[in-house]
């Protein structure tokens, strides 16, 4: 969990604090700490309050995006930070086109982890 800087917080489209996704996802709020401390969630501190939040392009109606824990993961091993992961998932890539998470909500994960890969060579 860390302090979002400027130039993500401008990528992120809509932010979710911790207890809308858990309404969301329908589960107690201690539920959602344990998916972001598992890495299945990333959360950042963002606003006035420091008020941890989850980018919403990670939450798809009632669960968490589809393909994104293995990417997290990937990423994660390849050495990124929170904040490196959510750069990348949220920078524009013409190859897919658009971002890997909108990739990932749009049920394109394995071209998401492809290139989540190849960031490791």
């Amino acid at each position: 969990m860390t302090e979002i800087d400027a130039k993500i917080d401008a990528l992120v489209p809509a932010w979710l604090t911790l207890p809308d996704i858990a309404e969301k996802l329908n589960v107690e709020v201690t539920r959602v700490r344990q998916l972001v401390k598992e890495g299945q969630l990333i959360a950042v501190r963002r606003g006035d309050n420091r008020v941890l939040q989850v980018p919403a392009d990670f939450i798809d109606d009632d669960k968490v995006v589809k393909g994104l824990s293995g990417t997290l993961t990937l990423l994660k091993d390849d050495g990124f930070t929170d904040e490196e992961m959510l750069e990348w998932l949220f920078t524009p890539d013409p190859s897919l086109p658009g971002t890997p998470a909108q990739a990932l909500g749009e049920n394109r994960g394995t071209e998401v982890k492809r290139r989540a890969q190849a960031l490791a060579v």
